[in-house]
């Protein structure tokens, strides 16, 4: 896996018309090569990459980037990439942080956003045992709820509910946790949710 770095200035984010979640899309995807076929997307196989806007202020803009392969060079801005060391997923405990799309299933199956923040929690807490290979202890999660992220893709209308959460996670399925660092958690990872940013605890005491 390849960790990268894109640093733009406010002129890298003007002439890329930067302007919402679907011309951040854009921008990313531009790095990468399109080696799925049509039939791949239309079953969800994953891009093999993820990312995780950052933010910053008025001067330039950060955004975290990890990936299957080596990204192409950007037409803007500052581009800085690395391997993730092998050992790098082998820790038992890691301070993280991912900004989600939460979402639930009503009783007509139709999936709708979660959006409260103790709803939030509790779908988390669950879900990082069940599905991602990994607990957390509720009582210290930092859940954030966002503003909801709207924009227009092919005259369709896409609206995701956001939440930002942090705390410290433990790895109970080391495959299961290693796979979801990977391909991402939850939806809407095409559009920057999913990527788990974790730094590894050495001594889970002294914290």
């Amino acid at each position: 896996m390849i960790a990268s770095i894109l640093t733009l200035t406010r002129k890298d984010i003007m002439a890329l018309r930067l302007t919402d979640d679907y011309s951040l899309h854009r921008v990313v995807y531009s790095l990468f090569e399109d080696i799925r076929s049509d039939e791949e997307k239309q079953a969800s196989i994953p891009s093999g990459f993820l990312f995780a806007d950052k933010g910053g202020d008025a001067m330039s803009r950060k955004i975290l980037i990890l990936s299957d392969r080596h990204p192409l060079p950007p037409a803007h801005g500052e581009l800085n990439s690395s391997p993730v060391p092998e050992e790098f997923l082998k820790h038992q405990s890691y301070k993280f942080e991912v900004t989600l799309n939460p979402t639930k299933k009503d009783r007509q199956g139709k999936r709708v956003p979660i959006k409260s923040r103790e709803e939030v929690t509790t779908w988390f807490s669950g879900k990082s045992l069940t599905s991602w290979g990994f607990s957390v202890d509720p009582e210290r999660l930092d859940v954030r709820m966002l503003p909801v992220r709207q924009f227009s893709k092919q005259s369709h209308q896409l609206t995701h509910g956001a939440s930002r959460i942090s705390g410290v996670l433990h790895v109970n399925n080391r495959d299961l946790f290693m796979e979801s660092f990977r391909r991402g958690i939850g939806r809407g990872r095409a559009f920057g949710f999913g990527l788990l940013q974790i730094e590894p605890i050495k001594d889970i005491s002294n914290h």
